[in-house]
């Protein structure tokens, strides 16, 4: 493509190679949406990435282990790294344990919990430049 120019927004996309360790944690604090904390590692407002957002959540044994129900519009994918658990989609629960993977379309109520006595941890990946992009919408109100 001679003389082809990039989108602006492309432009500044570059290669990028971390490791998830140098990544801080993050959650929702104290809330009752859970315990669930996660690592973002690809997102184009940390990383000079686009068209894609990438990260690792833990969701820890035990109590209060689940991440409830929710919603957005970027299409999502969860790959079970460790742990076992259930993953539910649409009011469906699918067993899940490492090597499990869950395709979740636009829209579409979905969220997990661990069932097992070490911690989940599930790769997630949205169809979606950042992070910051994703409106979670939860089906239940935060007491």
């Amino acid at each position: 493509m001679t003389g082809a120019t990039l989108p602006t927004e492309m432009a500044n996309v570059k290669p990028v190679v971390l490791h998830e360790q140098d990544v801080s944690l993050e959650s929702w604090g104290e809330t009752t949406r859970s315990l669930v904390e996660w690592r973002t590692l690809l997102s184009a407002e940390r990383t000079p990435t686009a068209g894609l957002t990438l990260g690792v959540a833990e969701l820890p044994p035990g109590k209060r282990s689940e991440f409830l129900p929710h919603r957005h519009d970027p299409i999502e994918v969860y790959y079970v790294l460790s742990g076992e658990g259930v993953v539910y989609v649409d009011g469906v629960e699918h067993a899940v344990r490492a090597g499990s993977v869950a395709y979740l379309p636009s829209d579409v109520e979905h969220g997990a919990f661990n069932t097992g006595t070490e911690t989940m941890r599930l790769l997630y990946v949205f169809a979606a430049d950042s992070f910051d992009d994703v409106e979670y919408r939860f089906s239940q109100p935060e007491e």
